[in-house]
């Protein structure tokens, strides 16, 4: 594989845009090399969602687009990230145990680590955020065969 990949995708701030996104992802992912069926194309499923909808929820129709940056740099590191205009960082809020929100970024965190990477959040140059994960690239260069079976 190349020592860099990458992919983007620019998605208009509506909550159809959510399933969209993972769509992206997992399909770039799975161009890569990576299967749609795995714990890890699971976990990210669910950061992707987490992270897309953040962009459409919080950023109060300040920020029109969100896009999702996928890069994949040496076959070592995977990134994901999720960039909207609007100029607020995110915060950790205490969540009630009833309330149905506020709890993303811990989710996202959390999945992240699991999966040996992490959670980063950075300004832009532009006045807006990126919420992105890092995670090690754990697919294998070809693929194994199975059991029983001899590679030609």
């Amino acid at each position: 594989m190349a020592d860099h990949l990458e992919a983007s995708v620019t998605l208009p701030s509506d909550p159809a845009s959510v399933s969209a996104a993972r769509a992206y992802v997992v399909g770039t992912l799975a161009e890569w090399g990576l299967p749609a069926d795995t714990e890890v194309s699971d976990a990210i499923r669910l950061i992707i969602s987490e992270l897309a909808t953040n962009a459409v929820q919080h950023t109060f129709g300040q920020s029109p687009t969100f896009t999702v940056d996928v890069a994949l740099d040496r076959d070592e590191q995977l990134r994901i990230g999720v960039t909207d205009s609007h100029p607020r960082l995110p915060r950790r809020l205490p969540a009630a145990v009833q309330q149905d929100n506020g709890r993303g970024l811990v989710i996202i965190r959390w999945l992240a680590a699991e999966c040996g990477g992490r959670l980063r959040i950075r300004p832009t140059r532009e006045g807006g955020k990126t919420i992105s994960i890092e995670l090690p690239w754990t697919v294998p260069a070809q693929p194994v065969p199975a059991a029983g079976q001899q590679e030609p």
